[in-house]
């Protein structure tokens, strides 16, 4: 019996990081492939609504913060108080480039962007914008959007979520920052450099809970030393808009008044368009899809990749993911990716970045583990350009001395934190801690941390 004819080898939904991912891997396969994008511009979230519009924001507050407090400016009697729309100005810039590119992506490839809204017919068929398309293999990645619980009137002028925070107008004086993930963490160390009065509302009972708990204490005294009020265990009662503030009522009692609020409490998945009950495949109650080790639904010839497949939902992650998913695909090998093993980036000020297992983690795994650390406050470079706080926690096995975890709280951070993760990746016995003793780091410089913390770490030893 001949195989199906199909229009496409692979048809991918979303032009994300873990669509593009997925797409490209897949026609550098040889494989025909096609796209769906239901906006007009491809990108996803992480173009228009997320990794990119935020962190161009938060390094414009940032460089502008550091521009109103640095003493010449100040001697000069030059006063900066920029408008929201002055903060965004340059992001649209910046989108309009990444477009640009990843549209050239696609157009190089012969891989052709159909507009519209994807709704699965059976599952080899979708219809799109009045046109059916027939494919071997699909791969979902429609992506995520905020959360909207019912009760919260997300129409009101000062209540806002992650999308709609970036269309505000106007520079509060106070914010309520309603769940302390990794956005609400972000958002929250913005506003306070932007120098607004914040209170990060916790649904749990420590910040980011994922992360190293050396790295959650430091983030804590660091956001409180900024002035951030953080409440942990709270849960919401309810959220009035009033015409001069928003008022938070939490079930332990307490009410918070303030002149917008941001809910950054969780994400749903872009599922509703798509039909699933039409080949049997079933989201959770927050649309999100459940996946394999080779990102497969189950629905064998189905994968789902990036934000709706849930933790660690980031840019990267979902890039990784899709190549995987096509090199399983097109059955290829896919252990050099590493999909399993993702640095974590925080855009907090500062930075925060890890890759590889916790203090937590090693602990309760029972390994012998030692720990070695280098304080930035004693690093020329870090002296020279002012960026003092944070430091490089590295931590290894005390009989190997393998590199089993590295976590850096500071300036740069998410950029530190790849010499760690490139040494922990070196097969053969040279991914230890000797590489960092017996290499020479230029000077001065903030990679030179990684000696300071290897030297710190080996003397524990002995």
């Amino acid at each position: 019996m001949s195989e199906p004819q199909y229009d496409y080898d692979l048809f991918v939904i979303g032009t994300g990081p873990g669509g593009e991912g997925a797409a490209m891997q897949a026609t550098k396969g040889g494989l025909r492939v096609a796209v769906a994008e239901l906006f007009s511009q491809i990108g996803g979230s992480c173009t228009h609504r997320g990794t990119i519009p935020s962190k161009a924001l938060r390094y414009t507050i940032t460089s502008t913060v550091k521009a109103m407090t640095n003493p010449t400016i100040q001697a000069m009697g030059i006063h900066l108080s920029p408008t929201m729309d002055e903060l965004r100005k340059g992001s649209q810039t910046i989108i309009s480039r990444q477009v640009n590119m990843r549209q050239s992506f696609y157009d190089r490839n012969g891989v052709p962007v159909i507009r519209g809204a994807a709704a699965f017919v059976d599952p080899h068929t979708v219809t799109i914008s009045g046109e059916t398309i027939t494919s071997k293999s699909f791969v979902l990645a429609p992506g995520t959007r905020p959360f909207r619980p019912a009760g919260v009137d997300f129409s009101h002028a000062r209540i806002f979520d992650s999308d709609t925070i970036l269309d505000l107008k106007d520079r509060p004086s106070s914010i309520t920052v309603y769940g302390a993930g990794v956005i609400g963490t972000e958002y929250a160390s913005m506003f306070r450099n932007l120098g607004c009065k914040v209170n990060l509302v916790n649904t749990r009972d420590k910040l980011l809970e994922f992360l190293d708990d050396e790295i959650i204490d430091a983030l804590s005294y660091h956001l409180r030393d900024q002035g951030v009020i953080i409440r942990h265990n709270e849960e919401m009662e309810s959220i009035e808009g009033q015409s001069d503030g928003v008022i938070l009522t939490l079930k332990s009692g307490k009410k918070l008044k303030s002149d917008i609020l941001l809910w950054a409490n969780g994400r749903s998945g872009n599922i509703e368009s798509l039909h699933l009950d039409k080949i049997d495949l079933q989201a959770n109650s927050r649309g999100l899809l459940t996946v394999n080790e080779h990102f497969q639904t189950s629905q064998g010839h189905i994968y789902a990749v990036g934000d709706v497949i849930g933790y660690p939902s980031l840019a990267s992650a979902a890039y990784t993911q899709g190549r995987t998913a096509a090199m399983h695909l097109l059955g290829e090998a896919d252990e050099g990716l590493r999909s399993y093993d993702i640095p974590t980036g925080i855009y907090t000020s500062p930075e925060i970045s890890s890759v590889g297992k916790t203090e937590r983690e090693l602990t309760a795994a029972r390994v012998p583990y030692e720990v070695g650390q280098a304080q930035f406050r004693s690093l020329a470079r870090a002296q020279i350009t002012g960026s003092t706080v944070g430091m490089l926690k590295l931590l290894f096995n005390r009989e190997t001395l393998e590199i089993l975890g590295v976590h850096c709280f500071g300036a740069n951070a998410s950029e530190i934190v790849h010499i760690g993760q490139a040494i922990m990746c070196q097969p053969g016995g040279h991914n230890t801690l000797k590489y960092f003793i017996e290499t020479t780091f230029n000077y001065p410089t903030m990679a030179e941390a990684y000696r300071v913390a290897a030297l710190n770490g080996y003397n524990r030893l002995f």
